[in-house]
This record gives C-alpha cells, sequence and structure tokens, in this order.
C-alpha cells in the first residue's frame, strides 16, 4: 500500500508502533511502562472513531469473546479480521484512560461494536480500560499476564542475544574446546568442556555457532556480506570451574561441537508487540532459514535482507510473495520472453530488528518459503485462503521436506 504514509492512518500507525514496544527487541522496560504522550492518546482517540469497514471483519468474528490463557494478538486479529495487520484500526486504542491500550489480558471480554458500515472493538463495561475503572500499573504473571503478540516459546531464544554481530563479534568469547568421549557432536544431557570463561559467577550459556555471513540473493559474487549472523544452537550450564570448565548441554536445538561458542544467558522482557501494517514501503528478500532447512513454513523463523534503516519495525506483518518465473511465450510471433505473476505464499510478523536485517515468524503460508522468496507491504486484497493448497497441505509437505533437505551452516 503505497499511500500509507499519509494521512491520519499514518499518523496512527505510527503512534501505535510506539505505543507497542516499537524499540530495539534489545530494550528490556516492560510493555507496561512505556509512556502515551498525549498526542498518541489524542491520535488514537481520532482511530477509535473510526474503526475499519464491516467488510474488513472475518466471517465469523464474534461479537463477544473472552481472552483465554494462550491465546495471542494475532490469534485475535485473524479471529476479527480477513486482514490481520489492521488490527490497530478495529482495536484503535480506544482505551484512553489506561497506560497502554494495546494490553489484553485473560479474562477480559472483548465486544465488537458496528456502527453504520464501520466497526470497533473494545472491552466490555467493567473491564480495566472500559472507562468504569481508574488507570492502574498491573504487573501479572501466571494466566494473568498480558497475553504475547506471537508465540513466545518461539522467539525467547532469539531476544536474549544480539545475534548479529560484526566479523569479529564471537573473537574473545569463551569456545567449547572439547566434548564428552571425544564425540564429534553432544546433545542434551551430555557433557563438553569449554575455555576461556572469566566470570566464574555466570553459570547459564547460550552456545551459538561461529559467524557466518549472510548475503543478498542477487549478490551471486558473494563477497559483500550484508550481515553476520551467529546461529543459537541451545544452552549449557556451567557445572565445572577452572581454566578448562566443565559444561553439561541443557538443551539443543542442533548438534553442538568444538569451536561453538558461548555467551551468558541474558534474559529480557517478552514485549508485547502488536501486529500492524509496516509504515513505510518494504522490499526484503529471505536470505536465511533458521532452522537449517530448504523450506520453511508456519512457526518457522526466517532472515530478511531489511532492517531499521529501511524502515521495517517490530510488529510489521509482511506478505511473503514467491517471484514469477520469466518464460518464453512459445505462441508468440516472434521470440519474446514474459514474466509470471508473483505468487502469495504466506504472511509473517517482525518480532526482532536490527540495522540491515530482521527476524520474522512465519505467521500463514500456503506455500513452502525458501531463501530468495520476497517480503513486502501487505494488500487489503490479499487472500491466502484461496490458494490450491491448504495451510495443512503445506505444512505437511514441509515436513517431510525438513527431513531430506538440511542445508549445510
Amino acid at each position: 500500500m503505497t499511500n500509507v504514509k499519509t494521512g491520519l492512518l499514518a499518523t496512527a500507525i505510527s503512534a501505535i508502533a510506539m505505543l507497542a514496544g516499537n524499540a530495539t527487541a534489545q530494550d528490556s522496560t516492560p510493555a507496561s511502562r512505556l509512556p502515551v504522550t498525549p498526542q498518541q492518546r489524542s491520535t488514537a482517540d481520532q482511530v477509535a472513531q473510526a474503526g475499519v469497514p464491516l467488510a474488513a471483519l472475518a466471517p465469523t468474528a464474534p461479537d463477544r469473546y473472552t481472552v483465554k490463557s494462550g491465546d495471542t494478538l494475532w490469534d485475535l486479529s485473524r479471529m476479527y479480521l480477513v486482514s490481520p495487520w489492521r488490527w490497530p484500526e478495529l482495536w484503535g486504542l480506544n482505551k484512553t484512560q489506561i497506560r497502554n491500550p494495546h494490553l489484553i489480558y485473560p479474562g477480559q471480554v472483548l465486544v465488537l461494536t458496528k456502527t453504520g458500515d464501520r466497526a470497533m472493538l473494545g472491552l466490555a463495561e467493567g473491564e480495566p480500560g472500559s472507562g468504569r475503572l481508574e488507570p492502574r500499573i498491573r504487573e501479572m504473571t501466571g494466566d494473568r499476564a498480558a497475553i504475547s503478540a506471537i508465540p513466545t516459546n518461539l522467539i525467547a531464544p532469539f531476544l536474549s542475544q544480539p545475534l548479529v554481530l560484526d566479523a569479529n563479534g564471537l573473537a574473545d568469547t569463551p569456545r567449547i574446546v572439547a566434548t564428552q568421549e571425544g564425540r564429534v557432536f553432544v546433545g542434551r544431557g551430555d557433557d563438553a568442556y569449554a575455555r576461556g570463561i572469566q566470570d566464574d559467577m555466570i553459570v547459564n550459556y547460550n552456545v551459538f555457532r561461529p559467524l557466518r555471513p549472510l548475503y543478498d540473493p542477487d549478490d551471486k559474487v558473494r563477497k559483500n556480506p550484508i550481515a553476520y549472523e551467529a546461529f543459537y544452537l541451545g544452552t549449557a550450564n556451567k557445572v565445572g570451574g577452572g581454566e578448562i570448565a566443565k559444561m553439561r548441554i541443557d538443551s539443543s536445538k542442533q548438534e553442538i561441537g568444538v569451536g561453538d561458542r558461548l555467551l551468558p544467558v541474558e534474559r529480557q522482557e517478552l514485549i508485547t508487540y502488536m501486529p500492524k501494517r509496516p509504515a513505510s514501503p518494504i522490499d526484503a528478500r529471505v536470505i536465511a532459514i533458521y532452522d537449517g532447512v530448504r523450506y520453511a513454513g508456519g512457526g518457522q523463523i526466517v532472515t530478511l535482507s531489511r532492517g531499521t534503516e529501511e524502515g521495517v519495525a517490530i510488529g510489521d506483518v509482511l506478505q511473503l510473495l514467491r517471484t514469477g518465473e520469466t518464460k518464453l511465450d512459445r505462441t508468440a510471433s516472434k521470440r519474446e520472453f514474459i514474466k509470471l505473476p508473483d505468487e502469495q505464499i504466506g504472511l509473517a510478523f517482525v518480532f526482532r530488528a536490527f540495522p540491515g536485517i530482521s527476524y520474522a515468524l512465519i505467521q500463514r503460508g500456503t506455500r513452502p518459503v525458501e531463501v530468495g522468496d520476497r517480503a513486502s507491504n501487505p494488500t487489503d486484497s490479499l487472500d491466502l485462503t484461496t490458494q490450491p493448497a491448504p495451510e495443512a497441505e503445506a505444512d505437511r509437505a514441509l515436513g517431510q521436506a525438513s527431513s531430506t533437505n538440511r542445508a549445510p551452516q
């Protein structure tokens, strides 16, 4: 949507981005303590008066819904809207009395209000933020913690370390120098030995494969990396000190071996990101699939070739596209090549952004995603439900492909 930077909607999205924790993922400030300025409240109030057209509602959007533990903002946006990235318009941040209107808690009742040809979503009367209670900060845990934007178990490891570093970013970090019984690789429950640990008080570490360069898919010579990525392998606990420390592998996403690097675990607050349309035009490429497989589907993480410098922000929803093939038109009277239309193959939710690259979780897919596919601004006409291969079939195909098409690290 090329005109998204003009008019009230752009202003609203800008305000929503700031409200929804649109800062770097390294910011550990709890979302419940992020300030809302008077100008943002004013903008939110204007958005609340607009809502979305009835045509934007999902056919089965409920008039009332009680938020459950385990729900995510993405679940709710898909439940209510044909275009999930229009959630900020529907929710409208219309509860200006509370400190952070984007926070939604299990047990709250959402009410869909239709007026004329527009619809808005708010809280039932008597709920915190419905206008009947005074504002207050709520630090809740368990079932009464604010729901997340996307499944936190899938992205938590990506929020604890910088992941994107310069070429020598891991040069001075502790390293694994030997494995249990001389094995080539070790996994959960196995032991390994590390050298270079300076602080004996630090016990918990994340394990990373040494940095690998990432290239733009169009860079055929592969001489100009756009970033260096540390591939997350798992976690390890120090169980014995000394110059050569004994480490026990607590979890392993992939095999861990000699030469892999250790970084102390730094717990970060999980910010509640709001699904939203990007505030500027984005044209990115998938440059890596984080599981090291050839194809990716729903619930997998991809690395994109655009980041904060190009306007990519946390919470952005992007559509994934397969570039149409160029073919010879054999029906033409002369030799002529044509380009087939790009194919919509899924949606991805950006949850961490750096200068130059970003990470996104695939939230909906109808075709396997692979390196080289494009990511761009979603359009309101985007309809993934009409694709020939349903999501379930795509996921089954991905499961089969993952076991036979693992790419080298």
